[in-house]
This record gives structure tokens, sequence and C-alpha cells, in this order.
């Protein structure tokens, strides 16, 4: 199914659940934040939290640094 992310088609399987999405995207989910349709997704929340064709996805991971 496609689902946008950051305002780009994203293709994922039916039935996927937001940590499904987390792990294509990157191998270390610190510091990560996701909005969904215009929500934001608790952590806690990422392993039920089943997305939909046409979510609309705003991730963002925060780096540290000086």
């Amino acid at each position: 199914m496609m689902v946008y992310v950051n305002g780009d088609e994203f293709e994922i399987a039916d039935g996927a659940s937001l940590s499904d999405l987390v792990a294509k995207l990157t191998d270390d989910p610190r510091g990560m934040a996701i909005e969904r349709n215009r929500e934001i997704v608790p952590k806690s929340l990422h392993s039920e939290t089943t997305l939909a064709p046409g979510d609309r996805l705003e991730v963002v991971q925060f780096v540290g640094g000086g």
C-alpha cells in the first residue's frame, strides 16, 4: 500500500505498523518522532498503530551535536 512520508510516496506492506515503517527507515530509532495525519503518535503506541492507505506521516529524527 502507499503512504506518504515527509511528502513523498512510500510503499509498505498492507497491515504494517508504525514500528514496521521505522524499521524500514532507519537502523537507529532513538530520538524519532512521528506525526500521523497531523497527530503525534507516542512511541509507546508505534507497534500497535496500523497504517492505512494514504496515511500522511511526518517523521523527524533528532540529532545531537555541538
